[in-house]
């Protein structure tokens, strides 16, 4: 295995583009199969939730691995893991277009989840092990605005493989994308980590302990879980409510979740340059301007409800969640300067955590079938979202006064 330190700067700026390349594959598993639940739950005569479960079984797995795989990929390296991940995924793609149960694809999706989590924490490695601290910080930039490109693209393919074959195809296409990254892998890339460090358990669990008992930090990171519960919520409930209900094909949920994707990167963006602004304005005005949208959506879902209300409502609500993600990603990751890596594990761990409980909640609160219940449930979780806001609000102030 050879190392990637001695390798040629050609090979570098190859691995370089391969690892964005790689980069929104997490956004493919999770989303490109969304326009697909309405025919996935009549082809397999299951109920909607059935459905959702399979993802929220996904989202799950891949939040808890990400807390211990940071620790593990330091002291076993990055190479041979990755290589692993990626054919767990080639195969347990494969496996899912193969059966008709549902406990069998939760399973699988579990696997795949955690395969996930091992390729996104060693990419993000990669960098760390290979750039000086300039570059990482360059590249880490860039990371969020590729990444997104996952979300955005995969419904939107999604659609389409959906409509021209069927839900496989989906699949199908994970397992092509899986296997281009697998072969370039075996042929170009090796490993990047200088220094393997002995795994100490004891250490991480203390840090841990340590991260967890503060408690700005820990809001921080149960806002960032509801601002993307906020968005998870129309994706598990919004390909029901345009094809069941407004009678659209699953074309249609693909553009309506390639539009709404595009509202979270315009969120990130806004949020990127509101930073420096103080907790007030830059936090407090999203949530309330968010509520006032929730509040406008439930008032005319009373009167009508259509795909053209509810969509251009739900841009401007995932915007406002974009706007907080981003506030709160940024300030988050530099709590502990000096343990970002383990910090970062654990935020991204939690906040998948998060979003795949309320994710549950939302799928076994019953069906929701239309505009009026999709609002309400955005309601009942930006309240819940003003509340910590407030509470984070407090503690803000206090600590300053100690200061």
């Amino acid at each position: 295995m050879n190392m990637l330190r001695e390798a040629s700067e050609q090979r570098i700026r190859l691995i370089t583009i391969m690892a964005f390349v790689s980069i929104p594959l997490s956004g493919f598993v999770t989303d490109i199969y969304l326009p697909s639940f309405p025919s996935m739950a009549k082809e397999m005569m299951v109920s909607e939730k059935d459905i959702q479960i399979t993802l929220t079984s996904y989202l799950l797995s891949y939040g808890i691995s990400q807390l211990f795989v940071g620790g593990i990929l330091d002291s076993i390296g990055r190479y041979r893991p990755k290589l692993i991940a990626l054919f767990l995924l080639i195969l347990t793609s494969i496996l899912i277009t193969m059966t008709n149960s549902i406990l069998l694809i939760c399973l699988l999706r579990i696997l795949q989840g955690a395969a996930v989590s091992v390729l996104v924490v060693a990419t993000r490695a990669i960098f760390v092990d290979i750039y000086d601290a300039e570059r990482v910080k360059h590249y880490l930039s860039y990371f969020t605005i590729v990444w997104s490109c996952g979300p955005i693209l995969a419904p939107f393919l999604g659609g389409y493989l959906e409509k021209i074959f069927n839900w496989h195809a989906n699949f199908y296409f994970l397992a092509a994308y899986a296997g281009f990254l697998f072969l370039f892998e075996w042929f170009f890339s090796g490993e990047s980590l200088p220094q393997k460090k002995k795994l100490d358990l004891s250490e991480n669990i203390s840090l841990y302990k340590m991260m967890l008992k503060n408690r700005i930090f820990m809001l921080g990171i149960f806002i960032l879980g509801l601002s993307y519960s906020i968005v998870m919520l129309f994706n598990i409930t919004g390909p029901f409510i345009i094809e069941n209900t407004f009678h659209f094909t699953p074309v249609v949920i693909g553009y309506c979740t390639l539009i709404l994707g595009f509202s979270w990167m315009i969120g990130g963006f806004i949020g990127k340059r509101r930073l420096t602004l103080d907790f007030k304005p830059r936090i407090l005005q999203p949530i309330l301007l968010q509520l006032i949208l929730i509040g406008g959506l439930i008032t005319t879902s009373y009167f009508a409800e259509s795909l053209f209300i509810m969509i251009p409502f739900a841009f401007f609500i995932h915007i406002c969640s974009g706007i907080l993600f981003t506030s709160f990603f940024t300030t988050s990751m530099l709590y502990f300067p000096k343990n970002a890596g383990t910090a970062g594990g654990l935020m991204g761990g939690l906040v998948y955590v998060i979003t795949s409980v309320t994710s549950f909640i939302i799928s076994v609160s019953g069906t929701v079938t239309d505009q009026k219940g999709l609002s309400w449930r955005y309601l009942i979780i930006a309240c819940f979202l003003l509340g910590i806001i407030l509470i984070m609000h407090q503690a803000v102030k206090k600590e300053k006064a100690e200061n």
